[in-house]
Formats: C-alpha cells, sequence, structure tokens
C-alpha cells in the first residue's frame, strides 16, 4: 500500500453503489438526439445547430425543447406533438445501438465493480433507457434502472439519482454519480452524491476524467477517497 493512501477495506465500506448517466457516460447517443431534434427543426422552421445540441446534454425531453424554441412562444399540445415527433425520429436510430455501441472503458469498469460486488443503477433523464439499456447487452448488469419516468423533477434537480440510490437500498453518501453534463453534476451534487465527471463539460464534479479508459476502478475510489 502506498504510504498515506487510504486501505482499499474502508474504501469499500464507504462506496457501496455506482450510478451511471446513461448518454455521454455509458453509451454516446448524442448524435442519435442531434439527428432526432434537427428534423423537428427543420420541419417547424427552427434554428438548431451541432452547438445548440450540446446545450441539451443531461437535460429532459420537454426542458431540451424549450432551450430549442429559445424564447418562442408555443402551445402545450404542440409541445406534446413535437416531443412526439422527436421521440419518433430517435426511436428509429436505436435499432442501430448494439454492445459494441459502449464507450470505451465501460465494460471493463462494470465487471470490476460487479466483482467487487458494488451496486450498480442508471440514473438518466431520458425515457427510452430501458431500451437503450437492452439494446447495449447491460440488463443484467443493472440492479436498477431510474428514467425519465421515475421523477418529476428533472436534473439539475437531485431527484432522480436520490431514486436509484433509494431503490438500491444505500444512502447519497455510499454511492457515486458518473456524469458527463453540467446539469447531471450538479443534481447529484446537491443530492449530496460524490461525482465523477466525464468530459469537458463536467470538470465542476468532484473527480475528472477525460474518459472511462483510465484509471482503474480501485485507482478512481482511491482518489475519491482523498479528494
Amino acid at each position: 500500500m502506498m504510504c498515506g493512501a487510504v486501505p482499499m477495506g474502508a474504501i469499500m465500506d464507504a462506496v457501496r453503489g455506482l450510478i451511471f448517466d446513461l448518454d455521454g457516460v455509458i453509451t454516446d447517443t448524442a448524435e442519435y438526439h442531434y439527428l432526432a431534434w434537427k428534423q423537428v427543426a427543420d420541419e417547424e422552421g427552427l434554428p438548431f445547430t451541432r452547438e445548440d445540441n450540446e446545450a441539451l446534454r443531461g437535460l429532459s425531453r420537454r426542458e431540451s425543447l424549450l432551450r430549442l424554441l429559445k424564447g418562442r412562444s408555443v402551445d402545450e399540445a404542440t409541445l406534446q406533438i413535437w416531443m412526439a415527433h422527436k421521440n419518433t425520429y430517435y426511436l428509429a436510430y436505436l435499432d442501430e445501438i448494439s454492445p459494441a455501441s459502449l464507450l470505451p472503458g465501460v465494460a471493463v469498469l462494470l465487471e470490476d465493480a460487479k466483482r467487487a460486488g458494488l451496486k450498480l443503477g442508471i440514473g438518466s433523464s431520458s425515457k427510452n433507457a430501458q431500451q437503450v439499456i437492452q439494446h447495449l447487452g447491460l440488463k443484467a448488469l443493472f440492479d436498477v434502472i431510474g428514467d425519465g419516468y421515475c421523477v418529476v423533477n428533472a436534473k439539475p434537480a437531485p431527484d432522480l439519482f436520490l431514486w436509484v440510490a433509494g431503490a438500491l437500498g444505500i444512502f447519497p453518501t455510499q454511492a457515486v454519480v458518473f456524469e458527463d453534463a453540467e446539469a447531471g453534476v450538479e443534481a447529484a451534487q446537491r443530492g449530496g452524491f460524490r461525482t465523477v465527471g466525464i468530459g469537458a463539460a463536467a470538470q465542476r464534479a468532484t473527480l475528472w476524467l477525460p474518459s472511462l479508459q483510465a484509471p482503474p476502478l480501485a485507482e478512481m475510489l482511491q482518489r475519491l477517497a482523498t479528494v
């Protein structure tokens, strides 16, 4: 053991579960979301760029549409129709997802976590999370899948992560949340979770990593314990 290092047993006592956002952490469906929103935007004459799409990471479908509108007033019935159209277009792209769509490092991390006896949960704003997990071949690995149907208040409210932790039977202080979006990191931190941020938009997390390819789980938990 390195001088000054926290014993691994103590870390495992403190961390009992890992909770993952889905899009941008487990797999990257951002392109599918972009293409689906772009189709809606083009149909309705709304300006929408890839940069606009990046700002929607971690947000619910409704909040994403409101951001896309950029202040334009639209009645509720129209909002519902446009959200339904977006979801139809998006679902058509989901058939392209397979286990090969996992982001680098994810499979190894999940396998290591299972071997370590950690509970695993998904905390995604997507209402299609169950279907994506099924396509990825990960259904059996996760103990709980929390999605856009589970809570009323979406990220950056902490409700979804709190719901997942409760379903896992652990306290927020016993879980680590993996997020790629600013709204998701804020949601987790407001809920009292330690956070691992993935990518440029999540640098305010407790621990920031460019990807999940490194470090290995044991080192990751070691570094979290000393932050």
